[in-house]
């Protein structure tokens, strides 16, 4: 079970990240952010705080997410990593190639630019 949720905080963009997130789900949640997404400005935090576990699949769709920003001069932060999604996220190396805040407050101010 997936779920997603969309919340601004001043002008940042926060998007939680609730259950797994795998090849079963995957497609559909990469629709729903990058549709989300190319409807704003501004930073993005995701928040996995609430995220039990995440595939390979899911890692394709922070890259893809991580990359559209970038195009879009906007900022991603990561924050709120569970210990076995942490382990994940560097073992693949990503925590040395994504902004990733030690908590949501942090990651907000990252996102805006301060």
């Amino acid at each position: 079970m997936m779920n997603v949720t969309f919340e601004s905080v001043g002008s940042a963009h926060i998007i939680d990240l609730f259950g797994r997130l795998d090849s079963a789900n995957a497609s559909a949640v990469e629709q729903q952010l990058l549709g989300k997404l190319a409807e704003g400005s501004g930073g993005v935090v995701i928040d996995f705080s609430r995220l039990d576990y995440i595939s390979s699949a899911g890692l394709r769709i922070v890259l893809v997410v991580a990359k559209r920003m970038k195009q879009a001069g906007r900022r991603l932060v990561l924050t709120g990593f569970q210990p076995n999604i942490k382990d994940v996220f560097e073992i693949s190396g990503f925590l040395n190639i994504l902004d990733v805040a030690p908590n949501r407050a942090e990651a907000v101010k990252r996102s805006e630019g301060a």
